[in-house]
């Protein structure tokens, strides 16, 4: 199966001469086409600090990214912008959703930003808005809906443009527990129907229970990695938890 995502003996150290502090270790694996991969890891093993490197919003010390074949480490910072446009999916913690804008301006300013044709935006938006059950709301501003619903809004808009790679950083955080569950239930949908490939940064068991695979990073290595497999979501909800046992963790989340 073809590889979105390729990761090479990465390392990514902060500071300078006399205090240098290694935040990633020799990182290396691959993500397939239609993968959802969990990233997770104690506060300060450099889990965000390698999805940042991934969504090329920092750079690595050395090593290689490659996203589609293309390594997003020799780009230079005009080739960086349109590559962000056209190859990547951002959905962030704090939903960075603009307030001015409805939820259908929302998600087609991603489109705008690439250079679709106007008469086709509104097909495109109708389109992704059913396969997240937000059509009800899309004339809607962002204050006018719940959370859960900004992070579905958010959610369109990461995938309307097709990116090869979608970047979801802490997606729940912000979130209860009922409009958690609405969100994960429809990356899974995401992922399964429309083959969209998820890498997710997150804390929690229960949201990394969703995905097929889960990295854990500790110390900026990677410490161990699970697959689902045939498991159902509880029983790797289970796994998940042991393996956060070992790293330290909070397992205070259940089902």
């Amino acid at each position: 199966m073809l590889k979105v995502l390729t990761v090479e003996n990465i390392e990514k150290y902060y500071g300078n001469k006399g205090n240098v502090s290694k935040a990633i270790d020799r990182i290396s694996f691959d993500v397939k086409k239609g993968d959802f991969v969990g990233i997770m890891g104690p506060s300060g093993s450099g889990k965000t600090t390698l999805l940042n490197c991934i969504s090329t919003i920092d750079k690595i010390t050395t090593g290689s990214i490659l996203i589609s074949g293309k390594d997003i480490t020799t780009l230079k910072r005009s080739e960086l912008e349109k590559f962000r446009r056209d190859e990547l999916g951002f959905i962030f913690q704090d939903f960075n959703l603009l307030d001015t804008l409805t939820a259908a301006e929302n998600i087609a300013l991603a489109l705008t930003i690439q250079g679709r044709q106007a008469e086709e935006i509104p097909q495109i938006v109708s389109e992704v808005a059913d396969k997240l059950d937000i059509t009800d709301i899309l004339e809607k501003f962002p204050y006018e809906v719940s959370g859960g619903q900004k992070q579905r809004i958010a959610s369109a808009r990461a995938i309307v443009t097709n990116p090869s790679l979608v970047l979801a950083d802490e997606p729940t955080g912000a979130l209860d527990s009922k409009s958690a569950r609405m969100l994960l239930d429809s990356f899974e949908q995401l992922n399964a129907e429309l083959k969209t490939t998820i890498l997710m940064v997150t804390h929690d068991a229960f949201t990394a229970s969703y995905a097929k695979r889960i990295l854990f990073i500790k110390d900026g290595k990677v410490f161990n990695e699970l697959y689902r497999g045939k498991d159902t979501r509880k029983e790797f909800f289970n796994r998940i938890i042991e393996v956060v046992t070992l790293l330290g963790g909070d397992t205070n989340n259940v089902f």
